[in-house]
C-alpha cells in the first residue's frame, strides 16, 4: 500500500556535489512530519566508509559527516545496498554507525511503497 507521506531519496554516486541535497531534503521532510528514507547504492557507498564523509565539505555547509550524523540523530533511516557492497569488492568494510545494510529487493519495495522517489 502506498504511503503518501513517505519520500525515498536514492543516492547513486560518491560525487561531492550530490551528497547534500538528499540529506537536506530528508531532514526537511522529517521536520514537515513526512516519512523520509535514504538509500545508498553503487559508488555512493564510498561516502559511508568511516572517515570519508569528513573529507567532503562544500561552501558554508557542514561536512557531509555532520549532515549524515544529524540525519541519523533525527531518526531518519539510512539503508545501504548489500549488492553494491559486493560490487565494490567489500567483504569487510567499516561504515559509519547507524546505517542499515539491506538486500537489493528492499529498494524495490521502498520504491513501490513511497509516495515519491527522488534519485541523486
Amino acid at each position: 500500500m502506498k504511503d503518501e507521506k513517505m519520500i525515498l531519496y536514492v543516492v547513486t554516486t560518491d560525487e561531492a556535489t550530490k551528497q547534500y541535497s538528499p540529506l537536506i531534503l530528508a531532514q526537511t521532510a522529517e521536520m514537515m512530519e513526512l516519512r523520509p528514507v535514504v538509500y545508498y547504492l553503487g559508488t555512493s557507498l564510498k561516502v559511508l566508509k568511516t572517515g570519508e564523509a569528513e573529507k567532503i565539505k562544500l561552501g558554508s555547509f557542514p561536512s557531509v559527516a555532520e549532515m549524515l550524523q544529524k540525519t541519523i540523530e533525527m531518526g531518519i533511516t539510512i539503508y545501504v545496498c548489500e549488492a553494491s557492497k559486493q560490487m565494490l569488492g567489500w567483504e569487510k568494510v567499516d561504515l559509519i554507525p547507524g546505517v542499515k545494510i539491506v538486500g537489493a529487493g528492499t529498494l524495490n519495495d521502498l520504491a513501490l511503497d513511497a509516495g515519491a522517489t527522488m534519485w541523486f
